[in-house]
């Protein structure tokens, strides 16, 4: 093999390794910078104390099933946001724990919603929901934009899958960049459900 091929297929290489790691990523850690009064737990669960937390920015839009939908109308219960993607290996570990506590939770005051994002068409977000046992409702972000609208210091949604938990005043309670078990996501959540 010649010194340009190997250069070539090294830098090839180096970029598929790049997309890899940013398109579906198993969490990270985020800085912001200054005090951000957020708190990293050693499951990688970051957490706001009341009265610090931010609030979530503008999230609506057209559904993976043509719906419209705006979380603001869940002021009032705990919204659970899931962002996700059907190509995403992570994303399918973690959507069972979703499907089941989403159900659970149904009736205690707490709403759960998926921002679907990558996914170039709807078809195979609809076919990961209905395969997964997700009845709850999925913002379609094909391109990320509603990700882009968190603010840069608070907690938002830095990879995919990327869980975030709101208060009952659509602030920003918790936030995990990693897939969840069923045990980190009820870490996350029975705080804030238990909140007065």
């Amino acid at each position: 093999m010649s010194t340009r091929s190997r250069a070539l297929l090294l830098g090839a290489m180096a970029a598929t390794a790049a997309l890899t790691l940013s398109a579906c990523g198993n969490g990270g850690t985020s800085g912001g910078g200054g005090n951000t009064n957020f708190v990293t737990g050693k499951d990688g669960i970051d957490t706001v104390a009341q009265g610090h937390r931010a609030a979530a920015p503008d999230l609506s839009g057209k559904t993976i099933d043509g719906s419209t939908l705006d979380v603001a109308d869940y002021k009032g219960k705990v919204v659970v946001i899931n962002v996700w993607g059907s190509w995403c290996s992570p994303c399918r570990a973690e959507a069972p724990y979703f499907a089941s506590v989403s159900k659970e939770y149904a009736g205690k005051g707490v709403q759960f919603v998926g921002i679907n994002t990558r996914d170039t068409s709807t078809g195979s977000a609809v076919a990961f929901e209905k395969q997964n046992g997700i009845d709850y409702p999925s913002l379609y972000d094909p391109t990320g934009k509603l990700m882009l609208r968190f603010k840069k210091g608070t907690l938002n949604p830095q990879a995919i899958p990327s869980t975030l938990v709101l208060d009952r005043q659509g602030k920003i309670a918790a936030r995990s960049l990693a897939a969840l078990s069923e045990e980190n996501l009820l870490k996350m959540l029975k705080p804030v459900v238990a909140e007065k």
